[in-house]
């Protein structure tokens, strides 16, 4: 049976993250989501930016556990017919009257009509409706509980003409014309996950939507184990356990983890989301001097590593000495007081090597790795991530969400060797841009960003 097309109606929010979640929740779920339409070179991320796509499934019932999980759909619509205006929408529509024609006799409807970029009145939207009286529906109009919805869209390239005049009615790029299979019920999640709701947050909490992407890219499910390195305030731990994983976190920093109160925060706020019996444990401990003995640990590990905004990045050991001051006199440590071991900071370049070196260790065969990557908008390269992949670790996807002069990009990065690998050892020197090798651009973030990204002839 050949696959049907349907209308994906996506949310205007992260644009480069929405192929990437709908591939991840497909494989998920063992089926695949055809893009024949957008084969030529480009074309998919050029038509992946706009609010409608146009993509192949083979059974609906794929279309609806897509808008139950994906974060960034709106609605998905069988498809029926598109024009660049309504002459050639209207006689598209005729030529797939075997796709609409048993809703004829005695199914009750209603059409919405919908413009994006532009806003359609009351009487455009009736002269619209009355366009399509050729499909001859005998039902009775029902605007509460209908049995079947029409959708109309209008797609304009922008709010503004070329002249800066509002866009005139009828002058837009693009129609659609589909019948409403699923509305998407994954971005109500959203308000569910707010960071300000939550009983325990800090300034370093991932916001609501952005983790909900995190644990749709690690394929969270029940029966997963995840670990996330970096747990921090918990914010990724959330979400993967929402979906059913156990999560298992930990962080240098203790602190972080625990908060104020007697019960560790982010236990509070686990309770809150009815997950607490879900995060295994929270221990912690620096990752290069990690207690796992054993690999093939989890099925995901999630993060977002810090690289130095609004905390740095530290490992255990000292910074080295400024010759020009004495060493520091260490007086013998009081048995009633804790020890508290020194730390020093862990450049970014360094740490995201060690990370998926130390994914692949923990992983198992075909586990993901899914973390943050900040890098400098104007000199990124997609070697720059390429370079710090090893053996057995292949690039899944890459989504950048910009800011200006930086972004972050979602890293997804597969495990794809049966092999068994020594743990790191995490000794990794520094020697990017040494002997003209390539400094990518997430390399001394930190100092970066204080400096306002200006080039090292500018600094």
């Amino acid at each position: 049976m050949a696959p049907t097309d349907y209308l994906f109606v996506f949310a205007q929010a992260h644009e480069e993250f929405r192929i990437p979640e709908l591939r991840s929740i497909s494989e998920l779920n063992h089926f695949e989501i055809g893009f024949s339409r957008y084969a030529q070179p480009g074309e998919l991320a050029k038509a992946a930016k706009r609010p409608f796509m146009i993509l192949e499934l083979d059974e609906e019932e794929h279309a609806r556990t897509l808008a139950k999980r994906c974060v960034l759909i709106k609605s998905i619509y069988e498809f029926y017919a598109q024009g660049s205006n309504y002459v050639e929408l209207h006689e598209a529509n005729k030529h797939v009257r075997s796709r609409w024609e048993c809703y004829i006799p005695d199914t009750s409807f209603k059409f919405t009509v919908i413009g994006y970029n532009h806003g359609l009145s009351q009487r455009q939207q009736r002269d619209m409706i009355e366009s399509f009286s050729y499909m001859d529906f005998l039902g009775k109009i029902d605007m509460k509980e209908p049995e079947i919805t029409l959708g109309v869209f209008e797609e304009y390239e922008s709010d503004r003409r070329p002249d800066g005049q509002r866009n005139r009615d009828g002058e837009f790029i693009q129609a659609y014309f589909g019948r409403l299979i699923v509305e998407g019920t994954a971005r109500s999640l959203i308000k569910m996950f707010d960071v300000k709701k939550r009983n325990y947050f800090g300034n370093t909490s991932m916001e609501a939507e952005i983790s909900l992407l995190m644990a749709n890219q690690t394929q969270a499910s029940p029966g997963k184990l995840v670990y996330d390195p970096f747990i921090g305030t918990g914010s990724m731990a959330y979400t993967t356990a929402y979906f059913g994983s156990h999560v298992y976190g930990s962080d240098i920093d203790g602190r972080q983890m625990r908060g104020k109160a007697k019960t560790p925060g982010i236990m509070r706020a686990a309770a809150q989301y009815g997950v607490a019996d879900r995060i295994m444990d929270l221990c912690t401990f620096d990752v290069t001097h990690n207690p796992w003995r054993c690999g093939g640990l989890f099925d995901a590990i999630v993060t977002d590593p810090p690289y130095g905004v609004r905390a740095g990045a530290k490992r255990l050991g000292r910074k080295k000495p400024r010759k020009d001051r004495p060493r520091p006199q260490i007086s013998r440590p009081n048995p009633d007081e804790p020890f508290i071991p020194s730390t020093k900071p862990y450049e970014l370049s360094i740490l995201i090597a060690d990370l998926i070196l130390l994914s692949r260790y923990l992983l198992k065969p075909r586990g993901l790795l899914v973390f943050f990557l900040p890098t400098v908008t104007e000199i990124y390269e997609e070697v720059d991530v390429q370079t710090a992949l090893c053996e057995g670790m292949e690039l899944v996807a890459n989504s950048v969400q910009g800011f200006g002069s930086w972004g972050r990009r979602l890293i997804t990065i597969r495990k794809t060797t049966m092999e068994s690998y020594p743990p790191p050892t995490f000794d990794s020197a520094d020697t990017s841009n040494a002997g003209g090798e390539h400094a990518p651009a997430h390399k001394d973030f930190r100092d970066k960003y204080f400096q306002g990204f200006k080039k090292d002839s500018e600094a």
